[in-house]
């Protein structure tokens, strides 16, 4: 084997020689003191330690709040190429963002991935829309409201050998769910239902009834106007509401059974509670009748308003006057009452606009 003019025969010698010969050849192919992409060693240095800093910078954001720099930071003047006209980047830190955290989120940002919480209510009471939902479903419950007042009742079954006397009252409830206006009925002896609450679902357009009976359970019922509200001249020639809504019960009830409500006003005065009943799928059977005669004073009918004794809620005849800031209104029942004295403001502008929109 030769190299330059020397001949070498032994094999150790050759090992040697071609060991050499290696080192030789990397330090031509790599370059002595550079690094293997071209780069002095100072720029693969400052590389290294910008790496370890951006991984450094990114696992202690983890453990601390999220910031955003209000400026970039300034370029590191040290860390250049041989290229004297190429400027290394400048250093920038990794650390996670949390829009709508801190003063620089953008405008467009929504609220609520701004981290603002809802206080409000989906649907505010005094809102043109939720105003205008509750309007009609008091203009749904006035054909209703001849149920005001005072009834005796007496079903036509018996209980004990006799017949259950009953004596309900209903009255307006706008305070209870200011946004869903019911009627209310509260009896103390009836066999069949202690509470009632009458109210109207707008989006369905049906009538919704809540009922808790003698026993203290729940029902709920649903339904509409099997015959509609009329006012027909009675026999002293004055107008009687008649109407018959049917409410039948949601589901099933205690025992697998189901209820159906039938409310048969045939005049003013006098209305009947037809209670049906019946077992899984089949049909509805006449369980009993309430026959209620109101007590009191006649309810009292106008074809076309109350004037000045106008209930400044409901739109009824006024029977019970209440003032404010010296001025003196009316309202139909003591439900109402207790509304106007919680928000007479919020009832006397409801008033005073539905007048005027009638007036138009």
């Amino acid at each position: 084997m030769l190299f330059g003019d020397v001949s070498f025969r032994s094999p150790g010698l050759v090992r040697i020689v071609v060991g050499v010969a290696a080192t030789v050849l990397i330090a031509q192919v790599i370059g002595c003191g550079r690094t293997p992409n071209g780069s002095p060693p100072e720029h693969s240095q400052a590389a290294t330690q910008a790496s370890a800093d951006a991984k450094d910078g990114a696992t202690s954001s983890a453990a601390a709040p999220a910031e955003v720099a209000s400026e970039p930071p300034s370029p590191d003047t040290n860390a250049t190429t041989s290229d004297s006209s190429t400027v290394r980047p400048p250093r920038r830190t990794l650390r996670p963002v949390q829009l709508g955290a801190f003063p620089g989120v953008s405008p467009a940002t929504p609220a609520h991935a701004a981290g603002a919480s809802k206080s409000e209510p989906d649907e505010d009471p005094q809102s043109t829309g939720a105003s205008d939902r509750t309007d009609r479903i008091i203009a749904a419950l006035r054909p209703l409201q001849v149920l005001l007042g005072e009834w005796r009742g007496l079903t036509a079954r018996s209980f004990g050998g006799f017949k259950a006397i009953d004596q309900p009252s209903w009255v307006w409830d706008l305070t209870t769910d200011p946004g869903q206006p019911a009627l209310v009925m509260q009896s103390d002896e009836s066999p069949y239902f202690r509470h009632l609450r009458l109210t109207y679902l707008p989006q369905n357009e049906t009538y919704f009834l809540s009922m808790r009976d003698a026993d203290g359970k729940v029902r709920t019922f649903r339904g509409t106007f099997v015959e509609p509200p009329r006012d027909v001249p009675g026999d002293d020639r004055k107008l009687q509401r008649t109407f018959k809504l049917k409410l039948t019960e949601v589901g099933e009830g205690p025992a697998g059974e189901r209820w159906q409500l039938v409310f048969n006003q045939q005049e003013n005065n006098r209305c009947l509670i037809e209670i049906s009943r019946a077992r899984g799928s089949g049909a509805f059977r006449r369980m009993d009748t309430v026959a209620l005669q109101r007590k009191g004073t006649s309810f009292a009918l106008s074809d076309t308003d109350y004037g000045e004794k106008t209930c400044v809620i409901s739109q009824g005849l006024g029977t019970i006057a209440v003032s404010y800031k010296g001025r003196t209104y009316w309202v139909c029942c003591t439900g109402c009452k207790a509304a106007f004295e919680e928000d007479p403001e919020r009832w006397i502008a409801r008033f005073e606009r539905l007048r005027n929109k009638a007036a138009q």
